[in-house]
């Protein structure tokens, strides 16, 4: 495919601690792509529901994954990696808690690789080099790279908001920051996150919990740009117009690309 697109997922983090992390690559990437700092997730703001709807863009009343536990669903339809396996692309997933292999269907990626983040060091560092080193040998047309670490050792182990969850969002933005300087002439990048937190828990309906924050960095997004309205449902029909890769017509959610 002519236009690539890796996605980056940084597991809780808050619009808020994106501001506060002290990473000046941040404010690199307002310059640089489109973003928003108020895009809205789905309810429960829990992570498997979060990242379902984020593959398939229907809220979880319709995909039924209303816990971190996978169900089948009901009604089936096909997600990002699956619509772009129909078109003819090849994707790959890096990923740091197991839980989310079931947002794909078998066959559907051509590699995947899962470093247990609870027990190994810097997993979103390693599942990083991981990924770019692969880059050359697999020539993805889409790439998922989900980090963890901000979310389970910063947020839940810490509380959302301290000084080692903001080091955290600090380290992820960093590896994005080697994703975007590597590949970012070859691939459009997009940064989001699946849900907030607040104290050392996420999952409810208040702002702390569902706003995120979102970053696209490549040729088809306007330098300083704000977005506005924008949903976590929206991630999916955006890549795929990227692509050139239709949607599901079940999906719910809107392309971002005027």
């Amino acid at each position: 495919m002519e236009n690539k697109v890796i996605l980056v997922s940084i597991d809780g983090m808050r619009p808020d601690g994106v501001s506060k992390c002290g990473n000046p690559f941040v404010e690199e990437l307002m310059k640089t792509g489109s973003y928003t700092l108020t895009a809205k997730t789905v309810m429960p703001s829990v992570t498997l529901p979060c990242h379902m709807s984020m593959f398939h863009s229907v809220p979880p009343e319709r995909h039924g994954i209303i816990t971190n536990n996978y169900m089948p669903m009901v009604r089936p339809l096909n997600g990002l990696f699956e619509q772009i396996k129909n078109a003819g692309g090849k994707s790959t997933m890096y990923y740091g808690w197991e839980n989310l292999r079931d947002i794909s269907r078998p066959g559907s990626l051509i590699a995947a690789d899962y470093l247990n983040a609870y027990t190994a060091e810097h997993s979103d560092g390693v599942l990083t080099d991981r990924a770019l080193r692969d880059i050359p040998t697999f020539k993805p047309d889409f790439v998922f790279l989900y980090m963890v670490e901000t979310d389970e050792k910063g947020g839940h182990d810490n509380g959302w908001m301290t000084e080692t969850y903001l080091s955290y969002i600090f380290c992820a933005i960093d590896n994005v920051k080697r994703v975007i300087e590597a590949v970012g002439d070859e691939y459009t990048v997009i940064v989001t996150a699946d849900h907030g937190g607040h104290d050392r828990i996420h999952g409810t309906a208040l702002p702390e919990d569902t706003t995120i924050p979102m970053f696209f960095h490549g040729k088809k997004f306007a330098a300083g740009k704000v977005l506005e309205n924008v949903s976590i449902l929206d991630l999916a029909p955006t890549i795929a117009q990227i692509m050139g890769v239709n949607p599901d017509p079940a999906w719910e959610g809107k392309s971002l690309i005027s």
